[in-house]
This record gives structure tokens, sequence and C-alpha cells, in this order.
């Protein structure tokens, strides 16, 4: 079975949740074909695999803000939509790393940039950045770049 682009499952997704009539779905899945769309618009060219995965990692960023404005404002049918939202949007991201093999990565990297002090962080992230694939968000890994180089 030949992988498909995040594109082209969504499509097929939107499908799918159109006949079941499922409105979490159809109205999450809309919004990140409609998402990816505008950052081709945008760009000019269609999006390859790891770009799509971006726009859908900041998708769901966005609705983590919600959450918390949600929270803030006291509307826990709003965190609720948000929430139903994140797990759509989590079933097109590949699995995260757990935290054992996000901080070998980093100690890994933090090696091969030589790096020994908080000033030499950009290096290592340069390093770790492309390895990632939307695996790690970069707070979560700067923030363990600079606690291991403390």
């Amino acid at each position: 079975m030949e992988i498909m682009d995040i594109k082209t499952q969504l499509a097929n997704d939107l499908k799918d949740a159109l006949r079941s009539r499922d409105e979490v779905r159809k109205r999450t899945v809309r919004m990140a074909l409609s998402a990816i769309k505008l950052s081709e618009i945008d760009k000019g060219s269609p999006l390859d695999e790891s770009a799509q995965m971006a726009v859908i990692q900041k998708e769901v960023k966005s609705r983590n803000e919600s959450i918390a404005d949600a929270q803030r404002a006291g509307r826990p049918d709003l965190t609720a939509a948000a929430q139903a939202e994140i797990a759509v949007l989590e079933g097109y991201l590949p699995k995260p790393f757990t935290p054992e093999e996000l901080e070998a990565l980093v100690r890994q990297a933090i090696t091969e940039a030589g790096a020994s002090s908080p000033a030499e962080m950009g290096k290592v992230m340069k390093i770790l950045t492309p390895r990632l694939q939307g695996r790690a968000t970069g707070a979560q890994v700067s923030q363990l770049v600079r606690q291991l180089l403390q």
C-alpha cells in the first residue's frame, strides 16, 4: 500500500466524515484542508509532506491556545470543542517522541555540535530541527537543550 500525503488523506477523510455525518471530524478536516490550501496559495506552489505537517501542527497549537483562552473565560463548551478538534488533528501527525527518545536525540546532537554552553544552543538546534519531523515541538526541544547545556 502506498503512503498518501496528508492532503490526500484529509480529502478522503472529509468524504468519510460527510457520509457518516461526523460534525467534529468534518469541521476539523475542512479547516485543516483550507489551512493547507491557504499556505499553498501564499507560497505559490504545492506544499511537501513536512510543510503540510507543519500546517497541521500550527493548527494544533492554535487549538491549545484556544483552550487556554476558553478556560480563562470559563467556557467548558469551547474547551471541549477545541480538545475534540485536537484529537482529530493529532491523527495526522506522527507519534511524538517519548521523553527518553527526545533526550537521547538531544544528547547526540550536543555531542555532534561539540556544544558545552547555552551560548552554543543555536548549533545544536540547527542539527536537531530536521530530525524532529513534527514529533516534538521547538519549545520542548529548546527547553531540553538549554537544560542539558547548563
